[in-house]
């Protein structure tokens, strides 16, 4: 629903967040847990500008009255609670927090007088992950990525016959989310060359990242009772940005016959603030439009409402920086940039497909889109499309080349939705350095 709090006339006390470049304008207000130094409690807070509102102290200073029920679900240390509430709640809290932070409103004056208090730079904070992760599943919905991946193994037939039919996923690990700013470490594992009689253990000579979306679960539902299509969308809380790393020599060896495995669990990078579905309104798009000769969604995945705005326009860009670009003083380079809105199933037929079977969805849970990738070469979200599987090398400003990730590499995921007569809105960054494998 678009409503005030998507004006692009509105103007915070906040000054910051009316720079027209910044990704958190007072249109946008997305959700975090924050410390404010290492070891510090988690708290929860919404980004505006280049501060964060400290949610639980705005809360102490009476600055929530009348939302006791939303507010209390605001002052633990994630956001799981406020993700129960569902779809009306959420609305009705970001009204609020426009009106606290809108700089014509007597709720914004109030809370102006506060603001040594209730805002924090986000210079001085340890961002955290923004909620207790339960359950993380993958998907593969991009068939742009899957056409590109399948016509590696399988020229004369790149798509299996399911994959049009169904949305393909597979559940990954949760205990090996990390915030963005983590360094990953390069997994050791075991890989086999097409010379070689056996496999070896050695550290992966073919790391990737997986340029990727983000969905939150809210309310979920009862084990046993599916999420309708018409209703998936009131059960997606917010997005943000995830980079699926997975180590491709380690994928090719173990995949066969049911799949990701170790090449991917070691760990799934996401970004710390989750824009919610309510700030993305103004961005929504219809679902890709499907050739004549696809066949049309399943009932349990076919709803009106869905293919007319179930897609969200999401401009996405990978940048890589090397150690010798960092030395060299370059700045991170950009391989590639994509569209959420081409993906060809909507984040609401993940949802009611994950639940059709009656699996029970949680507050906090993750699913993952796969790699967002474009037709167009330079819309590929990860290595193992850019370079064709290595033949085709990346050349770096520093004069290095790239087939797939080296010790010191930082790869920087990031998003954002513009569309005329409203305001530019940001996902911030998605960020890791990859280092050395244990020896």
């Amino acid at each position: 629903m678009i409503d005030a709090t998507h004006d692009p006339a509105l103007v915070s006390w906040v000054e910051s967040a009316n720079d027209p470049a910044i990704d958190f304008p007072i249109q946008n207000l997305p959700f975090g847990v924050f410390g404010i130094a290492a070891g510090d409690g988690a708290r929860t807070g919404v980004a505006i500008g280049d501060r964060v509102l400290d949610l639980g102290e705005a809360h102490r200073l009476g600055l929530f009255d009348g939302e006791s029920q939303r507010a209390a679900s605001l002052c633990g240390d994630s956001l799981n609670d406020l993700m129960a509430l569902g779809a009306t709640a959420w609305t009705h809290l970001r009204r609020r927090l426009s009106e606290m932070l809108r700089a014509d409103t007597a709720l914004g004056a109030r809370a102006a007088k506060h603001a040594s208090s209730i805002l924090v730079s986000q210079r001085d904070l340890v961002m955290q992950l923004p909620a207790r992760i339960g359950n993380y599943s993958d998907f593969y919905a991009s068939i742009a990525h899957a056409t590109n991946v399948g016509s590696m193994m399988r020229p004369d037939n790149p798509l299996l016959p399911n994959y049009k039919w169904v949305p393909i996923g597979y559940h990954g690990r949760a205990s090996s989310i990390v915030i963005s700013g983590t360094p990953v470490k390069r997994p050791r594992g075991q890989t086999k060359a097409d010379d070689s009689a056996a496999p070896r253990f050695a550290p992966s000579a073919r790391l990737d990242y997986e340029l990727e979306v983000g969905l939150f679960i809210g309310p979920g539902n009862r084990r046993g009772a599916p999420i309708p299509i018409a209703e998936a969308g009131a059960h997606l809380f917010g997005l943000c940005l995830l980079n699926d790393w997975s180590a491709r020599d380690i994928q090719a060896w173990e995949y066969q016959p049911l799949g990701p495995f170790l090449s991917k669990s070691f760990a799934t990078s996401i970004s710390p603030w989750i824009v919610t579905t309510d700030a993305l309104s103004p961005f929504r798009a219809p679902a890709l439009a499907r050739p004549a000769a696809d066949p049309q969604p399943l009932p349990h995945l076919s709803d009106a409402s869905d293919a007319a705005q179930g897609a969200f326009d999401i401009g996405l860009d990978v940048n890589l920086q090397s150690r010798a670009m960092r030395e060299l003083g370059l700045a991170p380079q950009r391989l590639s940039r994509a569209s959420f809105a081409a993906m060809y199933w909507t984040p609401a037929q993940l949802i009611a497909h994950h639940a059709s079977n009656g699996c029970n969805m949680l507050p906090g849970d993750v699913l993952g889109s796969g790699t967002v990738s474009g037709e167009a070469k330079d819309a590929r979200g990860c290595l193992l499309e850019l370079t064709w599987r290595g033949s085709e090398p990346v050349a770096l400003a520093s004069g290095e080349t790239r087939r797939f990730l080296e010790d010191g590499d930082i790869v920087t995921l990031s998003g954002s939705c513009e569309r005329p007569g409203y305001r530019r809105i940001g996902f911030g960054e998605c960020s890791g350095e990859v280092i050395a494998a244990v020896a």
